[in-house]
């Protein structure tokens, strides 16, 4: 047995028994999640539990798996209201002398033997709603998550239901506390101490899980570092009835089980070496130069030293623990600002505590062999300084691999993700000193229209000033988006019962903020920032709500470029920065072809394809493979550094800047503000007429290597589709964004499920095939091979329908008056 399908083995302890099956009724498809519910004498709580989880969890294929340690009629209770139940419910009961681990021990129990591929953990007393444990499972289901948790500190959430002023202190010090020892791990966590939430079952390794008491997801959340987490906000209930089961002695529980988590932490922090000759290197420079800092501070260190003991006449060890204080604040100031000033983790106040804690637990072991130097005749000063050099190498390792660590294998994703239940959101109205017309109109092709107080250069060839306010499927505003003070974190929030979605960065409103409130109309506001740079407007939010809009109305903005060749339509698909767009400015310079798309192109399911000419990001090493001439001294000197910034390497890097906690999307629009993308209009380029609709017949995915032709089957071109499209979307915020959309009645993964319907049917009217080159001549092959293929062409070309268009006669009248 495994766990997932992972393969990770499922490590089953001996005194593990099968769980009863108490309810087994018929469940259409696979069993997607397992609620696992850990009992404690909750005979009172269990009828009401099932009468609100059962339908909560019913329409998204779930199991109830009870666990229990009870010594009362729980079991009874239990699988006599379980008959009438629509979902199976199975119940593992666990005799006296078989209860090991407490509740996290009937956790990792209930999880060896649960069916769904993700599971759900939650009290039985109903101070985690039913209600509010279905929404976890809603958002772990539709998100691309490993983890979700429902939170009483953030968004809406709240702890009322912990029952007194005391409670809730405890609960607040524990949190943080924990969070104080984890800082890296539990940074876009808010409540780590929660007893609701889900895991997806191939992201946890259950063996690798020891908890002790209530505090399962803390266990979890620490020993997997790279699990990605979202939160949903939830109110917590009081007890249905019954009493709690929190007593001293889980707190004391609690605290071995933080002490030990941290211990075992520090351990592995201090034994990971460096991994390359390279980093051993600066590791050994780190260490010299803190040595140097560290024989620094052992002078201020014997100075004070001296002065306590000799003039102020204070006992040696008491003048030891004074002077350590004024040491440790020397060596803090250059250690934190010389040595380590550009791997600085946390706040300062974080930092400065760590490194004060650190020295005064290490002189809690030097002043024992201190008083023992003493006692053995060595003098206070000289006793001093051997127990200081002695320590020297703990000191460093601990401040290099864990205060000052640059490792970033227990670094989680920057971006708070949380889904906010609740009152509704608090939205300023607009603000007189903005207007709210929208001067730019856009009809895509006759399916979406778009108002825009932002001139979007990547549309304006669908540019349409007669589309009225009232028919705009889109709307983009500027607004002030976002608190007015700076953030630790960016956040994508989701206020659920409005359909509004809010990514908020770093640095408060002067971030690269933004709001939308799903429609219809679609209604996006964005910060002041943002609206300096159209660019990032554009792609990173406008074309992901553009793409599934177009899905919910049966077309797909699928990523690839088309044009027509001697009438047969042509669709070439490639990786980003393999050669496409200079294989299409080729094809259209030597074969007069028609153009249609570079970057991305309108598919229906019939096999035709629209026009989506937007201006193509190009390269000096593109612009000289097709002889371009127009461009004037000045752009081709900017194109040089343009096309690096832009390119491949470019994207790559802001990719892994992505992973660290920084402001990402507002550096990606200030550098695109301060160096505009290398964006040309195509018949700038080369001499080219556009077309408006095609009917494809012939799909090239276009790869380097060695020149080779082979076909494509019907589901390898629809993998390959599908991976080249999400390849265009990979930028933050869209998997932030994309998951959390419902356009058109649809859900993302219904819309995901009809998007992937619509390619399907576009490509089975397609020849596919995949054509390699070791020297970019696919503008050279593919005419000649389509020559070869076709001596006489046929005419593919579909008029376009639907688009307004002045007519010759009203033209030719309007000239005349």
């Amino acid at each position: 047995m495994t766990t997932a399908a992972t393969g990770h083995p499922a490590v089953r302890r001996p005194d593990d028994d099968a769980p009863r099956t108490l309810h087994e009724p018929p469940v259409g498809g696979r069993i997607r999640l397992t609620v696992l519910v850990p009992t404690r004498n909750e005979a009172g709580n269990v009828a009401e539990l099932l009468n609100r989880l059962v339908p909560a969890v019913a329409t998204i294929g779930a199991e109830i798996l009870v666990v229990d340690d009870s010594d009362d009629d729980t079991p009874a209770v239990l699988a006599r209201h379980a008959a009438g139940a629509t979902v199976p419910v199975r119940l593992l009961h666990r005799p006296a002398q078989r209860r090991s681990g407490g509740l996290g021990g009937a956790v990792l129990a209930g999880a060896h033997h649960a069916r769904g591929e993700w599971v759900l953990v939650m009290d039985g007393d109903l101070q985690h709603p039913p209600e509010a444990a279905a929404a976890l499972a809603a958002v772990a289901l539709r998100h691309d998550v490993d983890v979700v948790i429902g939170t009483r500190y953030a968004g809406h959430g709240s702890r009322g239901g912990l029952g007194g002023l005391l409670r809730e202190l405890t609960s607040v010090g524990a949190t943080r506390l924990a969070k104080s020892l984890f800082p890296l791990r539990l940074a876009t966590v808010s409540d780590p101490m929660s007893g609701l939430f889900v895991f997806r079952r191939s992201a946890v390794r259950l063996d690798r899980m020891h908890p002790l008491g209530f505090k399962v997801l803390l266990e979890l959340l620490v020993r997997h570092p790279g699990a990605r987490v979202a939160e949903v906000s939830y109110e917590m209930e009081k007890r249905h009835a019954g009493h709690s089961k929190a007593s001293l002695s889980e707190g004391v529980a609690f605290l071995r089980h933080l002490s030990r988590l941290r211990g075992q932490r520090l351990v592995g922090q201090i034994r990971q070496r460096p991994r390359t000759i390279r980093e051993r290197f600066h590791e050994l420079f780190r260490m010299v130069a803190f040595g140097l800092v560290g024989l620094s501070g052992m002078v201020v260190n014997t100075a004070a030293l001296w002065f306590f003991y000799e003039p102020a006449q204070l006992h040696h060890l008491v003048g030891a623990t004074l002077a350590t204080q004024l040491s440790t604040s020397w060596n803090f100031l250059l250690v934190d600002n010389l040595i380590y000033r550009g791997q600085r983790r946390g706040s300062l106040p974080a930092r400065a505590f760590r490194f004060f804690l650190l020295n005064n637990v290490l002189l809690l072991v030097r002043l024992p062999v201190l008083q023992a130097l003493v006692w053995a005749g060595v003098g206070v000063l000289a006793a001093n300084a051997v127990t200081l050099v002695a320590l020297f190498l703990v000191r460093f390792l601990i401040n290099d691999r864990v205060i000052y660590s640059a490792d970033d294998r227990g670094r989680r994703d920057p971006v708070c993700l949380l889904v906010a239940f609740g009152a509704a959101e608090r939205v300023t109205p607009p603000s007189r000193r903005r207007y709210q017309y929208l001067p730019y109109r856009y009809d895509v092709a006759g399916v979406v229209t778009i108002g825009s107080q932002i001139m979007l250069p990547e549309l304006e060839f669908f540019r349409a000033q007669w589309v009225a306010d009232a028919d705009l499927d889109i709307k983009v505003r500027v607004d002030d988006v976002g608190g007015r003070g700076p953030q630790r974190r960016a956040a994508m929030t989701q206020c659920a019962q409005q359909d509004v979605l809010r990514y908020t960065e770093q640095l408060g409103r002067l971030g690269a903020n933004f709001r939308i409130q799903l429609g219809p109309p679609i209604d996006i506001r964005v910060g002041p920032l943002l609206a300096r740079s159209p660019h990032v407007v554009y792609t990173n939010i406008l074309e992901a709500l553009l793409r599934f809009v177009m899905v919910s109305r049966g077309h797909m903005l699928l990523h690839s470029a088309c044009v027509t060749l001697d009438g047969v339509g042509v669709m070439l698909s490639a990786l980003t920065d393999t050669g496409k767009t200079a294989t299409v400015l080729r094809l259209l310079r030597d074969d007069g072809g028609l153009f249609l798309s570079d970057d991305m192109t309108i598919v229906r399911p019939d096999g035709v394809a629209h026009c989506f000419p937007k201006p193509l990001t190009i390269s000096s090493h593109t612009l000289r493979a097709v002889q371009a001439q127009d461009l004037t001294p000045g752009e081709w000197r900017r194109l040089q550094l343009q096309s690096r910034l832009h390119s491949k390497g470019g994207r790559s890097l802001a990719l892994t800047l992505s992973r660290f906690n920084l402001p990402i999307m507002g550096i990606n629009a200030v550098t695109q503000l301060l160096v505009p993308p290398p964006k040309y209009s195509v018949d700038r380029l080369v001499p080219c007429r556009i077309g408006t609709t095609t009917r494809v017949e012939e799909l090239f995915v276009i790869e380097r290597g060695t020149p080779a032709i082979s076909e494509l089957t019907p589901a390898e071109t629809v993998q390959r589709m599908i991976q080249n499209t999400d390849d265009a979307y990979g930028f933050p915020p869209f998997r932030y964004l994309a998951p959390s959309l419902t356009i058109g009645g649809l859900s993302y993964p219904q819309l995901r499920e009809r998007e992937l319907e619509i390619l399907t049917g576009f490509l089975t009217r397609v020849r596919s095939r995949v054509i390699a080159s070791d020297r970019f001549g696919w503008a050279d092959d593919i005419p000649d091979l389509l020559r070869q293929e076709r001596p006489e062409a046929a005419v593919g070309v579909v008029p376009a329908q639907g688009w307004p268009r002045w007519s010759a006669d009203l033209a030719t009248a309007g000239g005349g008056a």
